[in-house]
C-alpha cells in the first residue's frame, strides 16, 4: 500500500483518538453533578475522576490548591504551565500515533485475512501513543504542581502512570476507525498477498519471547524488584529513581504462593504465561503477515504483540480477581483499574523482542526467498544429434 492511501487512514485514526480523549477529558465536569454519586457511587465517581483528569483541560484539583494558597503571587505561572502541559500532551498524542499507524497500515494492511492482526496492532499502538504523550508532557505537569525540585523522579513516574485506564477503550475505537478506513483505501492498491512464515520464524519467536520473559520472570520477581526499587543515585534531581526504573523495566510482579491458595496462585501465573504465549504467537506469525519483513516493522510488531499480551493477561487477572473477596467488596471499577498498566515496560521490552526476532531471522536463514513461480510446460524430448559430416 502506498504512502498516500496509508496516510489517509493514519490521519483519520489520529484525529479520532485525539478527539475522543479530548471529549473524555471534557466529560469530567459531568461527574461533579449532584446525581453522579447516586449512579456510580462516591468511590466510583472518585475513580472515574482520577481516570479522566489527566486528559481534562479543566484545571486539576492539585493545581487549584496551589493557586489558592494564601499569599500566592505566581498563580498565573502555574496555570500557564498546566495549560502548556495539556497542549503538549494532545499534540504529542497525534504526532506519535500517525507515524506508527502509517507504518502498521503499510506493512500490515487489513486485507487478505489480516484484519484481526491489523486491528489489534493499531489498538496497541494507540495505547503506546497515549503513554508517550503523557510521558513527554509529564515534566510540565510536575512543574505545574510546584514540585519540580522535590522528588522529581517519583513525581514524574506518578504522572506517567496516569490516564492509562481511559486509553484502553478509546484506543480500540480509534483502531477500528483506522482499520476500516485503511481497508476502504486499499481497494485498487494492487496485490497485497500474504506469504508463508518461514520455518526459522519459530526460532526467532522463541528468541524474542525469551527477551520478554527476562522482564516478566526474572526482573519482576519480588526480591529483584525490591533491589531495583532501592537503587540510589547521587544528586537531588535524580534521586530515588526506583519508581521510574520499575515502571519502564517490569512487566509484572510475582512472588511465592505465601498468603494465598496454591490454586489461585497458579491462576495468576497462568495470566503471565498467557502474555508470553501471545508474544510468541505474534512474533511467529508476523513474518507471514507483513508485506515486507523490515527492521522497523518487526520492532513495531513485537511492541504491539507485547502490549496485546499484557492486556490479555490483565483481563484474565481481573476475571480471577472478580471472584475474590476484593472484587466482591469493591466492584468492577477497582478490579479493572489495572488495565493498561505496564505499557512503558512493554514499549521497552517489546521493541527489543521485535529487534531480536528480526536479527534471528536474518542470521538463521538470510533473506526470505522469493515466491516460486508457476511451472511452465514440461520440456519435450531432446532432439537427436546430427552426425558429423567430417566422419562420413
Amino acid at each position: 500500500m502506498g504512502y498516500g492511501r496509508a496516510a489517509t487512514a493514519a490521519l483519520a485514526g489520529g484525529i479520532v483518538l485525539t478527539a475522543l480523549l479530548w471529549w473524555a477529558g471534557a466529560s469530567d465536569e459531568v461527574l461533579r453533578l449532584r446525581g453522579s454519586t447516586r449512579v456510580f457511587g462516591a468511590e466510583g465517581v472518585g475513580d472515574l475522576q482520577r481516570w479522566l483528569a489527566p486528559w481534562s483541560y479543566d484545571t486539576a484539583e492539585w493545581v487549584r490548591e496551589r493557586v489558592e494558597l494564601p499569599g500566592a503571587t505566581d498563580s498565573g505561572r502555574y496555570l500557564s504551565l498546566y495549560t502548556t502541559a495539556m497542549q503538549i500532551r494532545f499534540f504529542a498524542l497525534f504526532a506519535f500515533f500517525v507515524p506508527g499507524a502509517l507504518l502498521l497500515v503499510r506493512r500490515l494492511p487489513p486485507v487478505n485475512g489480516r484484519m484481526p492482526a491489523a486491528l489489534l496492532a493499531l489498538w496497541a499502538w494507540g495505547m503506546v501513543a497515549g503513554t508517550l504523550a503523557v510521558t513527554v508532557s509529564a515534566p510540565w505537569m510536575v512543574a505545574a504542581a510546584g514540585r519540580g525540585s522535590y522528588r522529581f523522579l517519583p513525581e514524574l513516574s506518578s504522572q506517567i502512570s496516569s490516564g492509562r485506564q481511559v486509553l484502553v477503550p478509546l484506543a480500540l475505537l480509534a483502531a477500528v476507525v483506522t482499520a476500516l478506513v485503511a481497508r476502504a483505501t486499499a481497494q485498487g492498491a494492487g496485490p497485497l498477498p500474504r506469504g508463508e512464515a518461514p520455518a526459522r520464524a519459530r526460532t526467532a519467536a522463541t528468541a524474542g519471547t525469551v527477551v520478554v520473559a527476562l522482564s516478566l520472570v526474572i526482573l519482576s520477581y519480588q526480591r529483584v524488584a525490591a533491589e531495583i526499587q532501592g537503587i540510589t543515585v547521587t544528586g537531588r534531581l535524580l534521586s530515588e529513581p526506583g519508581d521510574l526504573l520499575r515502571q519502564w523495566l517490569l512487566l509484572g510482579g510475582w512472588s511465592g504462593p505465601a498468603g494465598t491458595s496454591f490454586g489461585r496462585w497458579l491462576l495468576y501465573r497462568a495470566a503471565d504465561a498467557l502474555l508470553l504465549a501471545v508474544v510468541w504467537c505474534g512474533l511467529r506469525w508476523l513474518p507471514g503477515l507483513l508485506t515486507r519483513v523490515s527492521v522497523w516493522a518487526m520492532a513495531a510488531g513485537g511492541l504491539c504483540a507485547t502490549v496485546i499480551g499484557l492486556l490479555a493477561s490483565q483481563l484474565m487477572y481481573a476475571v480471577v480477581e472478580m471472584t475474590s473477596s476484593y472484587g466482591l467488596a469493591y466492584g468492577p471499577l477497582r478490579v479493572f483499574a489495572n488495565l493498561g498498566n505496564g505499557v512503558p515496560a512493554a514499549l521497552v521490552w517489546g521493541t527489543v523482542a521485535g529487534l531480536t526476532a528480526v536479527m534471528t531471522l536474518r542470521l538463521a536463514g538470510g533473506r526470505t526467498p522469493p515466491p516460486a513461480t508457476s511451472p511452465g510446460p514440461a520440456p519435450g524430448p531432446r532432439p537427436a544429434e546430427l552426425p558429423d559430416r567430417a566422419t562420413e
